[in-house]
């Protein structure tokens, strides 16, 4: 038997998911790096990583890509739910779209995949699912509305999931990130600027925008090896935790959402819309 678990993985095409399909092939593991950009994923062949062409909006490429690993190897044994996608904005003024579009990739896509992985795991008699979450389901951002909705709805597919399936064998975790130096901020701090441009939320967006993109760009952010940390430990822990949450500002975040008033951290985060960035003080 092969030494090892079969681990496929989404969104492994940039940030978290490759540098956790790569720490996790380094580790023995038979890793399926699934993304719709497969050329940014040849660089993971090297290690052993087979790429998969896989979009998580679309029910046909799911199936293939299940199929394509259950043919290969016989089982899945982890399945982690890394894909995401930020669309920041007034709940006003984000195209409903564009809000449809958080929800099946960030949700449905999650969960369909889901769905397709679980008889397989069933019939094995274990496995494990890890669905990337976010600080973002416990707390709600000044303008991230439609993508809070997203993660809020994460926690709570992945609580639901988890009490169905211990009778079966298999763990359900949830990684929790904080703020990580990825490419997503500085995307979703773009369509923040665009989604507000022309309209009454013009000047707070603007602004907002503008201190997201110098946040993201800053070093007061943790690296993604934090979080690929904790999902390596998902892994491999016999028995892991039900959530991890990791990097900058997720602990101190949440104690600070639980311990204010909620007219404190409305103000808390509105005012942020108005700090001035480094260059304009």
């Amino acid at each position: 038997m092969k030494q090892g678990k079969v681990i496929l993985i989404t969104g492994a095409s940039s940030g978290i998911g490759f540098d956790t399909a790569q720490a996790l092939a380094k580790q023995g593991h038979h890793v399926y790096a699934a993304a719709r950009r497969t050329s940014l994923m040849e660089p993971l062949k090297a290690l052993g990583v087979h790429i998969i062409a896989m979009d998580v909006t679309d029910e046909d490429s799911m199936i293939h890509g299940v199929e394509a690993v259950i043919q290969a190897e016989g089982r899945i044994d982890v399945l982690v739910n890394n894909a995401g996608y930020g669309y920041f904005g007034a709940i006003e003024n984000v195209p409903m779209e564009e809000a449809r579009r958080q929800l099946e990739v960030n949700v449905f896509g999650l969960a369909r995949l889901t769905q397709l992985v679980l008889p397989h795991m069933r019939k094995q008699g274990q496995g494990r699912i890890i669905n990337t979450s976010s600080i973002a389901g416990k707390m709600v951002f000044y303008m991230g509305g439609w993508y809070n909705v997203t993660k809020y709805s994460v926690e709570a597919f992945s609580d639901a999931l988890r009490m169905e399936m211990t009778p079966f064998g298999i763990d359900v975790v949830m990684i929790e990130p904080g703020a990580i130096k990825t490419d997503w901020g500085l995307i979703a701090a773009k369509h923040l600027k665009e989604s507000s441009a022309g309209t009454a939320y013009e000047e707070i967006g603007t602004r907002w925008g503008d201190n997201m993109d110098w946040f993201y760009r800053t070093k007061l952010l943790s690296q993604p090896s934090v979080i690929t940390k904790a999902i390596s430990r998902a892994v491999n822990s016999r028995h892991p935790r039900a959530r991890y949450c990791r990097g900058r500002f997720s602990i101190v975040g949440r104690i600070a959402h639980a311990i204010m008033p909620t007219r404190w951290w409305d103000a808390m985060m509105r005012k942020g819309g108005k700090i001035k960035t480094k260059d304009e003080a």
